[in-house]
């Protein structure tokens, strides 16, 4: 899933409260079964080992420079003091092979490219088989192939290993590229779009079909997609009509105040 927004819309925000990087002060937050609000600091550090993995958008904060990729893929086993060395080389193979960056398991990032370099940064997140991984921006620094290419790497992660993939994006292409996409303006979810693959029977050919979702909050508000509102020129007010099956938002066109 993916979650959009425009920039100081609360989305940075959300991806660090979920990473266990910064404490909730109220509301309700829950990963994996874990509370997110009641856990020590030893919960949270035993939290970001375990459940959660976290890759960045700058690669240079996700790779150590001295340590081959190799040797950073198995790190976070060997701080979590998981099994024995010769166990973490197999599991930290199997990632790199996963992800189609075996060939630079003795590389140091220096010697990788961009792409390269964030997919190592994915075998490392995904190294302790934590329950979700988070990206924020992973691919703000590469270009549109070699994105495509990190996009194919979360898709595996998911589909292979069933890890939950959250990606924090302003960018709305990325859109197309996740099963889930939920905007979030002036911290609030907003809408909701989900996608689900279809057959035609006849023909065997594959579409994706979108459906998107205004959320609804417990005081019956709504936030209506901005290109919608935009499409029809709505301001100010919209007249509401209640039928059978369903509410009608249409453009005010009274002209009284």
């Amino acid at each position: 899933m993916a979650l959009v927004g425009a920039s100081g819309s609360g989305k940075s925000t959300l991806m660090n409260i979920l990473a266990g990087l910064d404490a909730p002060t109220a509301g309700t937050a829950r990963v994996a079964g874990r509370d997110l609000l009641t856990m020590s600091a030893a919960d949270r550090l035993s939290y970001r080992r375990e459940t959660v993995g976290f890759v960045w958008q700058q690669t240079s904060r996700n790779l150590l420079p001295y340590l081959t990729a190799a040797q950073n893929t198995a790190l976070p086993l060997r701080l979590a003091g998981r099994g024995r060395r010769r166990a973490h080389a197999r599991r930290a193979l199997e990632l790199l092979e996963l992800l189609h960056v075996a060939d630079c398991r003795d590389r140091r990032p220096h010697e990788m490219s961009g792409g390269q370099q964030q997919r190592v940064a994915i075998a490392v997140a995904l190294a302790n088989d934590p329950a979700v991984l988070l990206a924020d921006e992973p691919t703000g620094e590469l270009d549109s192939h070699t994105a495509a290419q990190i996009f194919e790497a979360f898709r595996t992660a998911n589909e292979t290993l069933g890890t939950t993939i959250v990606i924090v994006t302003h960018d709305q292409a990325v859109a197309s590229e996740v099963r889930r996409t939920v905007a979030i303006r002036d911290g609030r979810t907003s809408t909701e779009v989900l996608r689900r693959s279809e057959v035609d029977a006849g023909t065997g050919r594959e579409t994706v079909v979108a459906r998107e979702y205004a959320m609804l909050d417990r005081a019956g508000r709504l936030q209506l997609p901005a290109d919608y509102v935009r499409a029809l020129d709505m301001r100010d007010r919209v007249a509401l009509e209640l039928e059978s099956d369903h509410i009608a938002v249409r453009r005010d066109d009274s002209g009284e105040l």
